[in-house]
């Protein structure tokens, strides 16, 4: 499959195949082309970037991953780390809210006492 082919049907931006490519991780076969443990392994390379992992952190997690299930050690660590950033930006987001909705209320509240 081509890099066209592998970008249009399993919607993997051109950027992140080339990316790919640039790590050393694809078997040796002609550039651009794609076989299906390639596919499999863009899969969890999107996975990861879904979840937050930067490029330098995906390449490492994948190469990790190559290396088999010694590794599985390092790779729950990575997957640990970004889990308790997320939720550490997850538990800002509701002091954020908090907040406004304080500062929400007491606006009510002394409109209120305005208007009486």
């Amino acid at each position: 499959m081509t890099m066209k082919e592998a970008s249009e049907r399993y919607s993997i931006p051109v950027k992140v195949l080339k990316e790919y490519e640039g790590w050393g991780l694809k078997k040796v076969m002609e550039a651009g082309q794609y076989d299906d443990q390639d596919l499999e392994r863009l899969g969890m390379v999107m996975a990861l970037y879904e979840i937050g992992f930067s490029s330098r952190e995906t390449e490492t997690y994948m190469r990790l991953m190559l290396e088999g299930d010694s590794t599985q050690p390092q790779r729950l660590d990575m997957l640990n780390r970004k889990r308790d950033s997320t939720l550490d930006e997850i538990h800002f987001k509701e002091k954020q809210i908090a907040h406004m909705d304080y500062l929400r209320y007491e606006m009510c509240r002394d409109r209120e006492t305005i208007l009486k």
